[in-house]
């Protein structure tokens, strides 16, 4: 099961994984990026489900699209926060990037999970970010949510590890992908335009941050459990 199947890292997930041989439910809340992935790779056995993953009507229409049984999930879909810090962000940039990043991944895992323990065993990964890692990455909404990604990434591992679910988290830095990424506030720009200019690596391409998620939720991960993986190019290590 992937999120936000129709464009960028999630696209190229939903593909990585079809291509390997696995039944993929290609989940993303716009319909038209669904049909021309399907229509372009006809071949590959990809299950097009169109739902705002939101919503816990949303959530609930994915995960039942995989008839009973899920042994993968990412948990990739996500939105930015216009870099708005603290003193400048609205209520409802607030509330909807932390909907789409953070209560969406959770009501997901927990759907899944009964699934994956009755199976005994799965894997789970998260697309977290640079931004979980530090505050010069995006604003205070996108930045609050990538953490508690990772908490939540760290809890499922804990609480459920001996019962066969792995769940770690890859965090991409700069990735070529259409997701929008305006900066509308003149402080942010002041205060980490100049610091990602300075530090930021060459943008990596949504294939490499498939092939992470991939090996995450692979069998060669068979003993990572609980971690939160950079792929960044080396930007964490600055």
């Amino acid at each position: 099961m992937v999120t936000g199947a129709g464009s960028g890292i999630g696209r190229a997930t939903a593909l990585r994984l079809a291509r390997e041989g696995a039944r993929v439910v290609a989940a993303d809340v716009a319909a038209e990026r669904l049909d021309a992935l399907v229509a372009e790779f006809p071949d590959l056995d990809l299950v097009p489900v169109t739902g705002d993953i939101a919503t816990e009507e949303g959530a609930r229409t994915v995960v039942d699209a995989a008839g009973g049984r899920v042994d993968a999930l990412a948990n990739v879909a996500g939105i930015m926060d216009a870099f708005l810090p603290p003193a400048e962000v609205d209520d409802a940039t607030w509330e909807r990037v932390l909907a789409v990043n953070l209560t969406a991944p959770m009501r997901l895992t927990r759907a899944v999970l009964p699934l994956m323990i009755a199976a005994g065993g799965g894997a789970i990964v998260n697309v977290s970010s640079e931004a979980s890692l530090r505050a010069s990455a995006s604003g205070v909404a996108y930045t609050a949510s990538k953490h508690a990604v990772n908490g939540l990434t760290k809890s499922t591992a804990v609480f459920y590890g001996k019962q066969g679910i792995r769940a770690n988290a890859v965090a991409p830095g700069a990735v070529a992908t259409n997701i929008e990424a305006p900066m509308r506030s003149q402080h942010a720009a002041g205060v980490v335009g100049p610091i990602m200019q300075a530090i930021v690596p060459a943008p990596a391409s949504a294939e490499h941050l498939a092939a992470s998620i991939t090996w995450l939720l692979s069998d060669d991960a068979a003993n990572v459990n609980g971690v939160i993986l950079p792929s960044d190019g080396g930007w964490s290590a600055i």
